[in-house]
């Protein structure tokens, strides 16, 4: 037999002043008690609620978070790109240089062996041939000038004359020997 809260109260409010036998006294407490809710439960229920907000807040606001953090991790990636192509550019720079510099030094080089073997080729069958500039071919035929001139001079004994002649020459003088009869 089990009795409600209503039929509890009925029996509480008979008059006397028990009025219930301890069976009676002790089932009542039991159904007053079990009523009352203790501190598990509203632990319980107060976890409850938390575990369930945030499980809505996560339903709602997790895909707002993920594309917040897709979009950060785009911009960076973006960024990488755009560091990774200036590099590039800048090695490409570096690597035409280098060809640049590289082809140059190969003409020079082309340009020298040419030279080198001309002047071998020449060695080897006597005849050599060379090319003055003009400043060279003036420098050198005035050199030439100048030492046939020397030449010349040496060989007709011109190089030992005095350059200016000079004649000897003194004004007459009174004789200074005593008694000589040079009417002195």
């Amino acid at each position: 037999m089990a009795l409600d809260l209503q039929d509890l109260m009925t029996l509480k409010s008979m008059g006397n002043e028990s009025g219930m036998t301890p069976y009676e006294q002790v089932k009542v407490g039991y159904m007053q008690n079990k009523h009352h809710t203790s501190g598990v439960g509203i632990a319980g229920l107060v976890l409850g609620t938390v575990g369930t907000a945030a499980a809505i807040g996560s339903w709602i606001f997790g895909p707002m978070y993920g594309n917040a953090k897709a979009n950060q991790a785009k911009e960076v990636a973006i960024a990488a790109k755009e560091i990774a192509s200036l590099q590039n550019s800048a090695t490409q720079r570096q690597l035409d240089q280098l060809t640049n510099l590289f082809s140059a030094e190969r003409q020079e080089r082309i340009a020298g062996d040419i030279n080198l073997t001309a002047t071998i080729n020449d060695s080897v069958s006597g005849s050599q041939q060379s090319a003055l500039t003009q400043q060279q071919a003036a420098e050198l035929s005035s050199i030439n000038s100048v030492m046939q001139q020397t030449y010349s001079d040496f060989v007709t004994g011109r190089a030992s004359l005095n350059p200016t002649p000079v004649s000897i020459y003194s004004a007459p003088q009174p004789c200074a020997c005593p008694g000589c009869g040079c009417n002195g």
